[in-house]
């Protein structure tokens, strides 16, 4: 019978920590914040002084609510001037094509959007990437793969770089930059390792994704491993300064081959501009 009783207290409790670690996942996973960054420049005119990006990344068909209602409420209660899309917006290995459209038309009713392609873009079939893009240009998101637009406020203006995800170090960076150096030049590039080359391109500020935020996150450590940089790798979220460039990384939203964060919130990124 004491046997019986310490059998069914051990299986209670491994039955407890199971449900406790599905919920602290779940959580984990679903746990939306909002990472803000301030980047000051004596590139910037006046008119710019306040100008807000807001960043999404890596979403792999990920869903914050119904029709990602808690994520959009989110990215519209930030009052952003521009979206920018860095890239994965589905994943390959289950890609909905239309969640993605859905969700890119519901971001279009806040503002301006602009999206570069992530590898899991290039990962699709042909024809459900050609689906995705048609179906993103027919919504009004402006696709800068290799592409530069000047963005203008009050007067005030700087250049939004696309960088295609088979370009990112293969020196079209530094021939899209060549015609902008005087003006403040904002990259979106998919890739965080490829950051030298962002530098030697003299890029000013990079957005960037990919990592997923080291998956795993300790105090010390920092990420644990990241999509082409493997085990402890370098550049997982935050900001880094190589040279003159500054390069921000969102953990982004969603997962992609490891279905679990640990102490790793999905995230959107608000960058406010500010002249010196």
């Amino acid at each position: 019978m004491c046997m019986n009783t310490k059998k069914m207290k051990c299986i209670t409790i491994v039955v407890m920590v199971c449900v406790g670690l599905i919920i602290f996942s779940r959580y984990e996973n679903k746990h939306l914040v909002v990472s803000n960054y301030s980047v000051k420049s004596e590139k910037f005119a006046e008119g710019l002084d306040g100008f807000k990006i807001v960043q999404i990344s890596d979403l792999h068909n990920a869903r914050f609510g119904k029709e990602n209602k808690r994520l959009l409420d989110l990215i519209d209660n930030q009052n952003p001037d521009i979206i920018v899309v860095t890239g994965d917006l589905v994943d390959s290995n289950h890609a909905n094509i239309n969640t993605a459209l859905k969700f890119a038309e519901d971001m279009t009713t806040i503002c301006q959007v602009y999206y570069v392609t992530g590898n899991h873009e290039y990962w699709l079939s042909k024809d459900d990437l050609n689906d995705l893009l048609t179906g993103l240009r027919e919504r009004g998101v402006t696709i800068l793969d290799n592409e530069s637009v000047k963005i203008v406020k009050d007067g005030a203006s700087f250049c939004l770089v696309g960088l295609d995800d088979n370009n990112l170090m293969d020196g079209t960076l530094g021939n899209l930059l060549r015609d902008n150096e005087a003006i403040f030049s904002l990259v979106l590039a998919h890739e965080p390792q490829c950051i030298q080359s962002f530098a030697n391109a003299k890029a000013d500020l990079v957005l960037s994704g990919h990592a997923h935020g080291g998956q795993f996150r300790f105090p010390f450590i920092g990420g644990v491993v990241a999509p082409n940089q493997g085990f402890n790798p370098s550049y997982t979220e935050g900001e880094y300064i190589v040279d003159t460039t500054t390069m921000i990384v969102s953990r982004g939203l969603g997962n992609s081959i490891i279905p679990v964060r640990l102490f790793n919130d999905p995230e959107i990124v608000c960058v406010v501009l500010n002249s010196k």
